[in-house]
């Protein structure tokens, strides 16, 4: 699976899967700027055969980047 993120913004990746976006990860932050977790969803709501792997959900929710990049096989972010 070799899954890329390309940085847009702080905190707001587009999820890259054999160089097509198919997903985005993002920081959710709280008012005060305190992060509650990050998300790595899928842009369409495709059926649960038809999700790429690791995906079970349209989103999946995580503690820290770390472990969505684990959980994504290790994925790479792209310095472009």
């Amino acid at each position: 699976m070799p899954y890329a993120l390309h940085r847009l913004a702080a905190g707001s990746f587009d999820l890259l899967l054999d160089g097509t976006v198919m997903g985005s990860v993002v920081r959710d932050i709280t008012a005060d700027g305190e992060v509650r977790h990050w998300r790595a969803e899928l842009l369409d709501d495709l059926p649960p055969l038809q999700r790429p792997q690791p995906f079970t959900e349209i989103e999946h929710r995580f503690d820290t980047l770390e472990e969505v990049l684990a959980w994504l096989g290790d994925a790479q972010i792209a310095n472009n």
